[in-house]
């Protein structure tokens, strides 16, 4: 460690990524502390993480919000620096946020733009970049929120941003890509109920999903990137058009 320098911990929360998180923890070793919680993995997960790291940390999966806030927990050092199993830190990045513990300034937290790839390429438009995502933050001036899905990390004091970026290797196929999709969609239908907002109406099944298209492929710069870029955009509408079909589902079995 410099002792020229404010101190830097990272956490990461995990459920069954062996296939990332041996890639994601070695993007990770200049940190001060290496924490990782593992949401009661099936597989190797846990074994490989405690090969990078001793502060492994096996529990129950009590939602994303309060088991990111478990893992802050557990950090002593001065800033946490929050990073998913599919995530890699680049050495830009790392270089930046080195020179930034040198002399913090006032801000409590800073955003960090995501490159995200999807069946190996970095998709530029459809809204995917620059993703600018909260992670880097003074320990005790930020904690998660409780949703089901699009949990936030709320910050006490300013926000900034950094250039380095992180590079998130979201979905190598359209297989996984499909998965997540369905995962997501039901954890957002249940959100929308939870929040008290209203259900599905017809025309939210026919008109959301199209818009969603449109505002993707097209406002958002989809078509740029090709093929790549028309199948994100449509997966962002199948994702529209699955939420409301669940919470039509919902309403008619109540």
């Amino acid at each position: 460690m410099d002792k020229g320098r404010a101190t830097i911990a990272s956490i990461t929360i995990t459920q069954n990524e062996e296939r990332n998180i041996t890639a994601c923890l070695e993007t990770l070793k200049w940190v001060d502390e290496m924490v990782v919680v593992d949401a009661q993995s099936t597989d190797r997960t846990v074994e490989l993480a405690k090969a990078c790291t001793p502060r492994v940390h096996v529990r129950p999966w009590p939602g994303y919000g309060p088991q990111k806030n478990f893992a802050m927990e557990q950090a002593m050092a001065d800033w946490v620096l929050i990073v998913d199993a599919d995530e890699r830190v680049t050495d830009e990045l790392r270089e930046e946020i080195l020179a930034l513990l040198k002399a913090p300034g006032p801000a409590a937290a800073y955003r960090i733009p995501r490159r995200n790839f999807y069946y190996g390429r970095w998709i530029r438009g459809a809204g995917q970049y620059p993703d600018r995502q909260l992670r880097l933050v003074r320990r005790g001036h930020g904690r998660y929120n409780d949703l089901p899905v699009h949990e936030h990390l709320e910050v006490d004091g300013p926000v900034g941003d950094l250039a380095g970026h992180l590079d998130h290797h979201t979905h190598p196929t359209v297989v996984s890509h499909e998965l997540k999709i369905e995962r997501y969609s039901t954890l957002a239908a249940e959100e929308r109920i939870g929040g008290g907002k209203p259900g599905a109406a017809w025309y939210h099944l026919l008109f959301n999903p199209v818009w969603a298209f449109v505002k993707f492929y097209l406002f958002r710069g989809g078509y740029r990137d090709g093929l790549p870029g028309f199948i994100v955009s449509g997966f962002s509408a199948a994702h529209v058009l699955l939420k409301y079909v669940k919470l039509w589902e919902r309403a008619h079995k109540a």
